[in-house]
């Protein structure tokens, strides 16, 4: 474990050293104060030289490091291709506080009926003007507003709907097609 030459430092003193020789377990060393001391293996621990330290230091390459520290660029995302001239569907945003100016006042249910008829009056007129698609803007919250939205959609034949795009409007938003019958 030790060998002679090799630079020392006693554990739990202020004594560094070179070892001098090695019997066993009992290895003698030369402090810096030129005294001759034992000690057992387990009291040392080898000291690597300074300069093998800077010879590692210098090893490393600083560019190198500088580029895996660096904070990778966000991805960009992939927008939506549409074609030249086509025009983003409506998008109506049922939350109490774009409907009304003020909804103190208002029980939870007359907050829920406001922003359920609000979006029938919306499809309705979605249907008589053939507009082929819309979107209702709900929010996440607990979940109501859309459990009210998806039992309204699922009483009209003609229309099918799903969530909205996520990178456009997160999980707070429903998409609707309208089916248009050839007239």
């Amino acid at each position: 474990m030790f060998d002679i030459g090799d630079k020392v430092s006693v554990l739990d003193e202020a004594i560094n050293g070179v070892v001098l020789s090695v019997q066993n377990n009992e290895i003698s060393i030369e402090t810096e104060d030129g005294f001759i001391m034992n000690f057992l293996s387990k009291e040392l621990v080898k000291v690597n030289d300074t300069s093998d330290l800077n010879f590692k230091i210098g090893s490393f390459n600083l560019n190198q490091i500088k580029i895996e520290k660096e904070i990778p660029k966000p991805r960009s995302f992939v927008k939506e291709k549409k074609t030249k001239g086509e025009i983003p569907p409506p998008e109506f945003d049922l939350h109490i506080e774009k409907l009304v100016p003020n909804f103190r006042g208002m029980s939870n249910y007359d907050i829920l009926t406001l922003q359920s008829e609000t979006a029938k009056r919306h499809i309705e007129f979605a249907i008589r003007n053939r507009v082929p698609k819309i979107v209702f803007i709900h929010g996440v919250g607990e979940g109501i507003l859309k459990a009210e939205l998806d039992f309204l959609l699922g009483r009209y034949e003609n229309i099918a709907f799903q969530e909205a795009n996520y990178q456009k409007y997160g999980l707070g938003a429903t998409e609707v097609y309208i089916k248009q019958n050839a007239k």
